[in-house]
C-alpha cells in the first residue's frame, strides 16, 4: 500500500509530518511537497522554469513549485511512473471551508492524484493556531483507511475540516456542502515606506452562507466536516438554458 502525501504549507510544515506519521501505520509513505509555503496556489503548475527536487532531512522530497507539481513529479520521478493506491493532502493550517476551495493548494494536490485517477483526500485543521494537530491526523486516518476500502468513483474527492479541538471533544463527523464566505473588505490598501500606494489581501471572511448543512455550521459546532468535491465542473443543470440562447446567436 503506497500512500502519496502533499500539502501548500510547505515541506517543514508541522501539519505534514503528523499526518505521515499517522498514515505509516497505514502503508508505506511517500512525502513529496512543495519546498516552501505555497498556499492559495491553487492548481497552477510551473511552466516557465524547470522544477527541482532535493530531500530533506526527514526523507522528504521537497519541490521548487505548487502543489500540483508536486504530484506530477511524485509520479512520475520519485515513484517512477507507479501510481500510488491514494493521495492525501494537508494538514493545512487553516480552514478550507466554502470558496476556499476554489484557490486551496491543499485541495489542488487531491485533485491531481484524482487526475491520477486514485483516490484521494484534502485535510485541513479549522484554526491557523493547529493545538490539536493529533486530531486531525487521527481523523485523516481513519479516512484514508475507509476511502481505501471504498472509492467514491471517477472525478471525486473529499474535502475534510477538522475543529482544532482534542480528539475525545469532536463531536462526530458530518457530510456537508460548501457554504459561502462573504466577499466584503477582500483588498486592504496600505503605503509602501515611499508613501506609494500598496495593496494587501485579507484574510479570508466569515462566513456567509454558513447555516445547517454547511461545512460552516459543521466546524462551528465541533463536527468534523467531510464534503465530497466533483472535479468535473461541468453544469451539466444549465445545459438547455444555455443551449436555448445559443441557438439565438449568429456568425
Amino acid at each position: 500500500m503506497k500512500i502519496l502525501i502533499s500539502n501548500d504549507d510547505g515541506v517543514a510544515a508541522p501539519g505534514l509530518k503528523v499526518l505521515a506519521d499517522a498514515l505509516a501505520e497505514v502503508g508505506e509513505v511517500i512525502v513529496v511537497a512543495p519546498d516552501r509555503n505555497r498556499s492559495a496556489a491553487s492548481s497552477s503548475l510551473t511552466i516557465d522554469v524547470p522544477l527541482r527536487v532535493t530531500k530533506s532531512s526527514l526523507g522528504y522530497f521537497a519541490v521548487s513549485g505548487t502543489p500540483a507539481d508536486c504530484i506530477l513529479i511524485a509520479h512520475h520521478s520519485v515513484l517512477k511512473g507507479e501510481l500510488p493506491d491514494i493521495v492525501v493532502s494537508g494538514i493545512n493550517m487553516g480552514a478550507n471551508l466554502g470558496d476556499d476551495v476554489i484557490y486551496s493548494g491543499t485541495v489542488a494536490a487531491a485533485i491531481e492524484g484524482r487526475f491520477l485517477g486514485v483516490p484521494a483526500l484534502a485535510m485541513s485543521m479549522a484554526s491557523r493556531q493547529c493545538n490539536h494537530l493529533e486530531t486531525a491526523g487521527m481523523v485523516a486516518k481513519q479516512l484514508t483507511e475507509q476511502l481505501l476500502r471504498e472509492d467514491l468513483g471517477k472525478d471525486r474527492i473529499l474535502n475534510v475540516n477538522v475543529p482544532d479541538i482534542a480528539l475525545d471533544e469532536l463531536r462526530g463527523f458530518k457530510v456537508t456542502r460548501q457554504g459561502h464566505r462573504n466577499r466584503d473588505n477582500v483588498v486592504v490598501p496600505a503605503r509602501d515606506s515611499r508613501n506609494k500606494p500598496i495593496y494587501w489581501l485579507a484574510p479570508p471572511a466569515t462566513g456567509k452562507d454558513a447555516g445547517e448543512g454547511t461545512d460552516f455550521h459543521a466546524i462551528e459546532h465541533n463536527f468534523v466536516s467531510i464534503t465530497p468535491l466533483h472535479v468535473d465542473l461541468t453544469a451539466y443543470q444549465a445545459f438547455d438554458q444555455v443551449s436555448s440562447w445559443v441557438s439565438e446567436l449568429s456568425l
